[in-house]
């Protein structure tokens, strides 16, 4: 992979310039910051949840404000967990509605994607899935994904349990582009896992510290100034392991659910409730850490790729960067 070229397997299916997607964040994923990411020769990822409930944009206004600030690919996130039927109609309309503004590239999680294929096939689209281990994987198959988005335990949010070096390995015999997806924050890290056999990398904690991004200013600092061993795993946000900023909030009330709280996610009957539960929470806390100013029970989202995060920049600036260094690398992979 040298010269002006960048092509990989997600390049073509995706129709860009840089294996590079700026992930779904909630509550992050704001209009401007997808934009700017697409714009630079990347793929912004747009998600419903933040785009509506966040951000006070209806889906279809946001893509469209999306349209307005660049003529480039972008893509929709899917979360596709049925905890629910009236959440599941929505989550239908909304693709709907992308596929109406022209979207055709798609990135499902949490559940079992056929119905998003099936949809997105139709019209000449496409889905990659978001997995941690190869049972995922194999399911993701099942429904006929085209390809993986492979979530490592450097990642913020939700993380995996695996390596990037041992997600490729395990899934590299599958036939699928993979994508990494964790613990990149510099230039170094995006050619590394390129040259690893990963058609692309997704970034996420990277783009909170943009100009774009609407986070508030201190959690862009929180992020610039955290060093890896910063970043703690609690399950007191959503139920199951959450990567964020290691706060004296956080080592004061624990990293732990408690006793009745995991009895509950255990069993059958009453694990939705209790991730509605959670999910509420969830939304409350993040939004307020995120959007309202410091406070002192903010939980704050990030990945150990803080470790190559030295200062908040302008998100297209981070893409053409990131493709010049891998143009200046010897070929890797495509």
């Amino acid at each position: 992979m040298t010269g002006e070229a960048l092509e990989t397997a997600l390049t073509r299916d995706a129709g860009i310039a840089v294996p590079l997607i700026g992930g779904a964040m909630f509550p992050c994923s704001n209009p401007e910051l997808v934009a700017a990411v697409s714009e630079a020769g990347g793929i912004g990822i747009a998600q419903p949840l933040s785009m509506v409930y966040v951000h006070g944009h209806e889906l279809r206004e946001g893509l469209r404000l999306i349209r307005r600030l660049t003529a480039k690919p972008i893509g929709m996130n899917v979360l596709i967990e049925q905890s629910s039927r009236l959440y599941l109609d929505r989550m239908k309309r909304w693709v709907d509605v992308a596929i109406e503004e022209g979207v055709r590239f798609f990135i499902t999680s949490l559940g079992k994607p056929r119905w998003v294929v099936d949809r997105v096939a139709q019209v000449g689209g496409l889905v990659y899935h978001d997995v941690t281990e190869r049972k995922w994987a194999l399911k993701g198959l099942d429904s006929g994904v085209r390809g993986m988005i492979a979530v490592n335990r450097r990642a913020g949010g939700h993380a995996g349990p695996n390596s990037a070096e041992q997600l490729v390995n395990e899934l590299g015999d599958l036939g699928v582009p993979l994508v990494c997806a964790g613990g990149i924050g510099d230039a170094t890290g995006f050619v590394a896992a390129l040259r690893m056999g990963y058609a692309g990398v997704q970034l996420g904690t990277r783009f909170i510290a943009t100009t774009e991004c609407t986070a508030h200013p201190d959690y862009k600092r929180a992020i610039v100034e955290a060093g890896e061993d910063d970043i703690v795993l609690t399950e007191r946000v959503t139920g199951v392991p959450l990567a964020v900023i290691r706060t004296p909030y956080v080592e004061r009330v624990g990293t732990k659910a408690g006793p009745i709280a995991r009895w509950l996610l255990r069993h059958r009957r009453t694990k939705h409730f209790m991730r509605t539960v959670y999910a509420l929470n969830s939304a409350w806390r993040l939004k307020r850490g995120h959007f309202a100013g410091p406070s002192s029970r903010d939980y704050w989202q990030a990945g150990k790729s803080v470790s190559g995060i030295t200062s908040i920049e302008p998100a297209g600036q981070i893409v053409r960067r990131f493709a010049a260094a891998a143009r200046a690398a010897s070929p890797v992979p495509g």
